[in-house]
């Protein structure tokens, strides 16, 4: 399968310019170069940087100078540290993967569709020349499995607009269902030969989320260790999920979690990808902070097998906090182990 070489070992900068308050106070001291410092002394190659719209543009859409400045300073650190960069646009006016963030109309209004547009013309002005070190990701988490066909029609005008100015950039395109592989079949042919795949992945969702507070249906005190038997995880996902999740009847119900499981959910998005000769790669995965710190390290082991048997790059969620942060104290202990299988 296609690789994409110098974007195998990342990790998401969640919260700094996204899925935050949008203060300069957070902007400035969220994330700053020591962070950048530290991701490239952990042997990693790139990082994924959120951004909300709310960054650089008014809610009228006039763009807002100052809020492109820190995107400048995390191209400007991650060519110092030899790192490469995802932009991923994580909301934009009137849509976001998050119904609490109150955006709503994109998929409808063809206003909202231009915005955007304009936006990503404006991204691929400032920093389309930056080659294989910055790569587009246009928007993050589509929901619905309703918006596939104008969502495909979206993406493929916006990235039409966004060649006009910059041919060669990097562009990542996943689908619906929160970037889910289920999606991959239903995206459209590769624009080109710069088009990437993306998908993320926190399954088995029962033991990645456990007690999350998000999910409406999740005991916030329920647990689970990753080496419950496929039994207890199938009763569990009944009870605690309302979302979809990979199912695990095809296993031996008395069995564990191991490489298999993955290997059978990578294996259709392996085959499409291989077939549309385009390159796989998974922007968000990881382990919430309920889980016990070794359960994080052996599902980590687990998943990263699988990723490496395939050649699939990945930016693990997240760098600092945001639920799963990986640089937070309570994987003091076993940080040095996990940071290997990144």
């Amino acid at each position: 399968m296609k690789r994409w070489l110098g974007y195998e070992h990342g990790v998401n900068l969640g919260g700094w310019l996204s899925q935050c308050d949008h203060t300069k106070e957070r902007y400035e001291n969220f994330i700053k170069a020591d962070a950048f410092k530290q991701i490239k002394e952990w042997g990693l190659d790139h990082v994924r940087v959120p951004v909300d719209y709310n960054l650089v543009e008014t809610k009228e859409g006039d763009y807002i100078e100052e809020g492109f400045h820190y995107i400048d300073l995390a191209i400007q650190w991650s060519r110092e540290y030899d790192l490469n960069m995802i932009l991923d646009l994580h909301k934009t006016y009137g849509f976001s993967f998050d119904e609490g963030h109150g955006e709503s109309g994109f998929f409808e209004n063809e206003e909202y569709q231009e915005r955007f547009y304009r936006l990503w013309e404006e991204f691929a002005r400032r920093y389309g020349n930056v080659g294989d070190h910055l790569a587009f990701e246009i928007l993050n988490e589509v929901t619905e499995k309703e918006y596939c066909d104008l969502w495909n029609e979206i993406s493929k005008k916006c990235i039409a607009k966004i060649r006009a100015i910059a041919p060669d950039v990097k562009i990542l395109i996943g689908g619906y269902y929160n970037n889910s592989i289920e999606a991959l079949p239903d995206l459209l042919p590769p624009y080109d030969e710069n088009i990437i795949y993306n998908f993320h992945c926190y399954e088995p969702l029962i033991f990645t989320h456990q007690g999350a507070y998000w999910i409406p249906t999740m005991d916030t005190s329920f647990r689970v260790p990753v080496d419950a038997p496929y039994s207890k995880l199938t009763a569990d996902t009944k009870e605690q999920i309302s979302q979809v999740s990979i199912g695990f009847d095809s296993f031996d119900q008395s069995a564990c979690l191991d490489g298999s499981y993955f290997d059978k959910y990578f294996s259709e998005a392996v085959r499409i990808a291989e077939e549309r000769n385009v390159a796989l790669y998974c922007g968000e995965y990881g382990v919430i902070e309920n889980a016990t710190p070794e359960d994080t390290v052996k599902w980590y082991e687990i998943i990263s097998k699988s990723f490496n048997k395939f050649g699939i790059g990945r930016a693990a969620w997240s760098y600092k906090e945001m639920d799963f942060g990986l640089s937070d104290e309570r994987l003091n202990d076993v940080r040095d182990e996990l940071i290997k299988l990144l």
